[in-house]
């Protein structure tokens, strides 16, 4: 029963009146007038418990809004203000976890770490350098996109790497081989101290991709510009194969990975850590998506002081190169003939000439899991220890026996030796080197025929996608071209981590 003021001041009013004789109250009258004086003091007990609730409520409230207002926590503060205070410190985190991922979105982080041991056999005895040896390469790279120029899309590169040990490619080397590095993988800070483990930056690189037509609609667009100068590995842009071109992965012997005449033979003249400055230009068409082309353009120092940024442009390397991906059946394949000419090419006998060379690269798809590539080299002018190369191969994919991640290699390599290397003759040491030069024992003379011949075999075994193991096997005969040569093998177990 809801009592207003009016009802209660009435119901006063009416109870201060004289009590008239003639109307005497009956005693269920008084009874009923008891119960409701006593409801009146319940209600009234009931509002004033309310309104010190209510007091009490907007004590709270200011005491709230009072912590609200400041941005430290105290005992004293309500439960509230806790909650809401922890609250707005969970979204300002979620928002700069989310300012931090969007400012990292679209970087590219890769790291891998490799270790080979190899076991040389058939190798004269006496080697100073052993016929064993043990090495790691640790690689990281990061490719940092920057904020778009109009329609511009352009990104920086970096590559840091450290290892220790150089294989067997020094014993290979003193003895003469044309395949002087059947461990493409070991890497030593420019070759010093066997002790020292030094991160270089390899590679430092910016590329811009201008959409053609320039100030076109982007989206319509099929032709780019890309732009890439610095710091560089000059086989990221040029010889790529992707049957053979990852000594991390694939094949060990450099003449394998890489165009013997440029690699093997120095063509390329990088640096003492394998790389060099260099600028290029490269038209890319698309215009149909299934087989696009690309032509490309590059200048890069080479040489003792033109690599290592003395004289990087005075005598350069320049190198052209024009490649088509072709569909036969749905079957990839990728096509690259390239040139190169290096003004101050160095020969065999240490004497500076104008190098001209072509090469030829291809890869394609036969079958779900079977990759056949080929590599061809031709020089033109100079004279090299060989001037002719030719290397071919297959990848074959396991799940032909059940192992889909796992890969079968084998490849072969045909080195020619060159004419005037050969009418020049040759000399080797048996027992290796000195740190002078010196030869230990065994010298000798030969005069080069035919060509060194290089076949190697891998079986790449994954445990996890991040972690693989290789076996690797190689056969090298007439090291040198020298025909007296007695034939090598080299047992390898590469160990790969890669992320």
């Amino acid at each position: 029963m809801k009592l207003t003021k009016l009802s209660l001041a009435c119901m006063a009013t009416a109870l201060s009146l004289p009590a008239l004789p003639a109307l005497a109250a009956t005693p269920q009258e008084n009874t009923l007038l008891e119960q409701l004086m006593a409801r009146m003091e319940k209600l009234e007990a009931r509002n004033a418990e309310l309104e010190k609730q209510v007091q009490e409520l907007k004590g709270e409230s200011q005491a709230v809004a009072a912590g609200l207002e400041s941005p430290r926590l105290s005992e004293s503060e309500p439960e509230l203000t806790v909650r809401l205070k922890a609250v707005e410190k969970d979204q300002l985190n979620m928002k700069k976890a989310q300012k931090i991922a969007e400012s990292l979105d679209g970087i590219q982080v890769s790291a891998s770490l490799a270790t080979v041991a190899q076991r040389a056999s058939g190798l004269p005895q006496g080697i100073a350098n052993g016929k064993s040896q043990l090495n790691y390469r640790a690689d990281v790279s990061v490719e940092l996109p920057l904020a778009p120029l109009g329609d511009i899309d352009h990104k920086l590169f970096a590559h840091v790497r450290m290892g220790q040990g150089l294989g067997l490619n020094e014993t290979y080397s003193n003895l003469g081989y044309f395949s002087s590095a059947p461990n493409a993988l070991a890497f030593r800070a420019s070759g010093l101290n066997p002790d020292d483990s030094v991160a270089i930056l390899g590679q430092a690189w910016y590329q811009a991709a201008i959409p053609l037509p320039y100030l076109g609609f982007k989206p319509y667009s099929r032709e780019t510009l890309e732009l890439t100068f610095g710091k560089m590995d000059i086989f990221g842009f040029f010889d790529q194969n992707l049957g053979a071109g990852d000594e991390s992965r694939q094949f060990l012997n450099s003449v394998l990975v890489h165009n013997p005449l440029l690699d093997a033979a120095g063509e390329v003249g990088v640096d003492a850590n394998g790389f060099q400055p260099g600028f290029v230009a490269s038209y890319l068409n698309a215009t149909d998506k299934t087989q696009p082309w690309r032509l490309s353009l590059g200048l890069f120092g080479a040489g003792d002081r033109g690599s290592n940024y003395q004289r990087s442009l005075s005598s350069p390397l320049v190198m052209v190169q024009a490649e088509k991906q072709l569909s036969f059946d749905g079957l990839l394949g990728n096509y690259r003939v390239y040139a190169w000419n290096r003004s101050q090419g160095v020969d065999f006998d240490g004497s500076e000439k104008r190098h001209t060379g072509v090469g030829l690269s291809i890869d394609q798809r036969v079958g779900d899991g079977i990759i056949l590539f080929s590599r061809y080299g031709k020089l033109l002018k100079g004279e090299l220890p060989f001037n002719q190369t030719l290397t071919a191969g297959a990848e074959f994919n396991g799940s032909y026996w059940g192992r889909a991640a796992d890969v079968i290699g084998v490849a072969g390599a045909w080195l020619k030796s060159g004419k005037s290397y050969r009418l020049a003759g040759a000399g080797g040491c048996v027992g290796g080197f000195d740190d002078l030069g010196n030869c230990l024992a065994g010298a000798f003379t030969y005069f080069p025929q035919g060509a060194e011949k290089v076949a190697e075999i891998y079986y790449r075994y994954r445990i996890t996608p991040q972690f693989e193991i290789s076996p690797d096997v190689q056969f090298l005969s007439r090291g040198g071209a020298n025909p007296d040569a007695p034939s090598s093998r080299i047992f390898g177990l590469r160990a790969n981590i890669a992320y």
